[in-house]
């Protein structure tokens, strides 16, 4: 009797002690749990924190740094259509035709090119930041409505992002020429592309007095956000032409740089004078290949 007392009792402690130490686990489960949760809320909540002092800490190339990088590869199209009887010898070097225009990026392909955006060169050129082993950016310029309906798909086979410089004068236009509307701005910027500034009528920038700044490059650059939704940071200059009164006025516009064609650069802001190269109708796929090499 003694003996079945003692067993019972046994048991029984056996049985407490196993109950409480499994409920030990489970606290101290959950509270890991707790802990863990915590700690990766603590680590999300501050990663964006991480990430924005890194930005300010990093310090931006001068000038003459910027200037000794290596330069990016940009080329620079208008219409992209077949040429016409019409059609002077001079335009043809702006009008591309279509089966030229295809060979032009299939060869970019083939090549290993891989297309960037203009925060990508702004931040190669101001930070040092990466870039892919063979960067080439492909800019349009004035709005016409064949950069929209061949040249975006066109580049879509291939993954390929491009800059719209819009024109706003001509934006919805249908007589002899026919350009881009508002929707189909605003469906490139959608997909990925970026749209930039080109003036109002496309004036000559050395030209500009007074008003012209709000005319040209305020009033155009709001509407060009109005469409897209978002901020207007890049422009490009009518004819590719500069002059040293233009950089001070786009920076007060909120302008992060500025692209020319093939004329000299300012050695003091050349983030306002990134160079590019017409893409000439006249050109095989071979041709441009050469003049991007030899270029840049």
């Amino acid at each position: 009797m003694i003996y079945n007392k003692a067993l019972t009792f046994t048991l029984l402690a056996s049985l407490f002690l196993a109950t409480a130490c499994q409920q030990s686990k489970t606290v101290s489960s959950e509270n890991n749990n707790e802990n863990a949760a915590v700690a990766d809320s603590i680590g999300a909540a501050s990663a964006p924190v991480q990430q924005a002092r890194t930005q300010q800490e990093r310090k931006p190339a001068d000038a003459a740094t910027i200037l000794a990088r290596k330069q990016v590869p940009i080329l620079c199209y208008h219409q992209v259509r077949d040429w016409r009887a019409t059609d002077s010898k001079t335009a043809k070097d702006y009008i591309t035709p279509v089966s030229t225009f295809k060979q032009h990026i299939k060869m970019l392909a083939d090549s290993g090119y891989q297309t960037v955006l203009p925060d990508q060169v702004y931040n190669y050129l101001l930070y040092g930041d990466p870039l892919p082993a063979k960067p080439v950016m492909i800019t349009f310029d004035d709005t016409d409505l064949d950069q929209f309906t061949v040249a975006a798909p066109e580049l879509k086979k291939y993954g390929f992002k491009a800059v719209y410089f819009i024109m706003t004068v001509s934006i919805g236009r249908m007589g002899k020429y026919k350009y881009m509307n508002s929707e189909q701005i605003k469906q490139l910027s959608d997909e990925g592309n970026v749209i930039g500034s080109h003036t109002y009528d496309h004036k000559n920038v050395k030209k500009y007095v007074a008003e012209d700044w709000v005319q040209q490059i305020e009033k155009p650059t709001k509407r060009l956000e109005e469409i897209t939704g978002k901020k207007i940071e890049y422009f490009a200059y009518p004819f590719g032409l500069w002059n040293e009164q233009a950089i001070p006025e786009l920076k007060k516009r909120g302008f992060k740089a500025a692209f020319i064609l093939s004329t000299k650069r300012d050695e003091n802001d050349p983030l306002y004078t990134i160079r590019r190269i017409i893409a000439s109708g006249y050109w095989s796929a071979k041709s441009l290949h050469n003049s991007m090499v030899n270029s840049f």
